[in-house]
């Protein structure tokens, strides 16, 4: 089981999910964009699918495999996206996998890349991993931008390696970053009073 914590950097807070947030979880499932860019296996964008992924992030917690994360402003109290590790090895490997997303509305402001570094430092450190890995379509260029700007290096592409919502099989950009590369300089306020 991983203990579920709360991360505070960079003017943002990140913690775990709550019943409170089904609203900000439908809403992110239902953005085109998200539709765009992730998997058939993605739960559908209605209440059903929002009680869905808040069910698996716990369980996730508790069988000790994931670690999810609401990203918030500094109250708690306003959702801005969500942020996890999945896939968590903590014995051959000392691996993770991650994924995130951003509302519509808090895009463009550095979110992602904010809160990625900040989970990426969280798991460095405190979950003692060794690698995470990061996976996008390819023609996403916004998550390749946020991976850069994270220290998480371009490391290939793997053919036909995801289906997309609607089915279709995409090709994948694979990004990789170690506990011994060196942290990225991040810049900026990633949230501003709105």
């Amino acid at each position: 089981m991983l203990k579920p914590v709360a991360l505070e950097m960079y003017g943002l807070l990140l913690r775990p999910w709550e019943r409170r947030d089904l609203d900000a979880v439908r809403r992110g499932l239902a953005d085109p964009d998200f539709r765009r860019w992730n998997t058939v296996d993605s739960p559908p964008p209605d209440e059903d699918g929002a009680r869905e992924f808040l069910a698996s992030r716990t369980a996730n917690w508790e069988r000790g495999v994931g670690a999810s994360f609401a990203v918030t402003d500094p109250t708690g109290d306003v959702v801005l996206g969500h942020i996890n590790i999945g896939m968590i090895d903590f014995d051959a490997h000392r691996s993770g996998r991650v994924g995130y997303w951003v509302l519509p509305e808090a895009r463009g402001r550095g979110i992602a890349s904010h809160a990625l570094e900040a989970m990426t430092r969280w798991a460095f450190g405190d979950l003692r991993l060794h690698r995470l890995e990061l996976g996008h379509a390819v023609g996403n260029d916004a998550s390749c931008r946020v991976a850069g700007r994270c220290g998480y290096r371009y490391e290939g592409e793997l053919r036909g390696a995801m289906f997309d919502t609607g089915g279709v099989p995409r090709d994948i950009h694979v990004h990789g970053r170690l506990a011994t590369d060196p942290f990225p300089r991040l810049t900026g306020i990633a949230v501003r009073p709105t």
